[in-house]
């Protein structure tokens, strides 16, 4: 798949948006490292498969990379496939810092959930087959909501906290 094409399509589409959050979070589909410690070759196929799939499901969802949004991105994954190695991963909750996971709970955590568990299966969509098409269609066939931008509620607390530091250093 050509990023160089992605980028050429309309930015409404799969493609455009899967390209354009790949640039966003400074990543490539090559930057993923091999499958190893399965010996079988079409099971490796399965899950080399499954980690690519991994990065539409990012962008389909605007999730960024940072532990936050994957922890999150993982809780729609097990909400949705029931896989055991995405439920383990959540274990990862534990080391989000104290506001990070109050976010988890009260928006990413319950956004999560209730899109996995009611849309449909994302690990049998042909993303190829998407490319070209609206990503807004996509959502709605799967029935997945966006979630609240991660990165833009991110970006206005540490805005907050600098403006009280410094209303506190002003004051001082």
């Amino acid at each position: 798949m050509s990023l160089e094409y992605l980028r050429t399509l309309p930015a409404n589409t799969v493609g455009r948006t899967y390209a354009a959050w790949l640039d966003r979070e400074g990543v490539t589909p090559d930057t993923r490292s091999a499958v190893r410690y399965i010996d079988d070759e079409e099971c490796a196929y399965v899950m080399q498969r499954y980690r690519e799939c991994h990065d539409f499901y990012h962008a389909v969802t605007g999730l960024p990379i940072v532990r936050e949004g994957e922890v999150a991105l993982k809780a729609f994954e097990f909400a949705n496939t029931l896989l055991p190695m995405t439920g383990l991963s959540l274990a990862a909750i534990m080391t989000l810092k104290k506001n990070e996971r109050r976010r988890f709970w009260d928006v990413y955590g319950p956004w999560a959930w209730d899109n996995g568990t009611r849309s449909k299966d994302i690990i049998n969509v042909y993303w190829e087959e998407w490319l070209e098409k609206d990503v807004k269609e996509l959502r709605e066939e799967l029935g997945i909501q966006s979630p609240p931008d991660l990165r833009e509620t991110r970006k206005a607390e540490r805005d907050r906290r600098a403006a009280a530091k410094a209303a506190r250093e002003g004051i001082s």
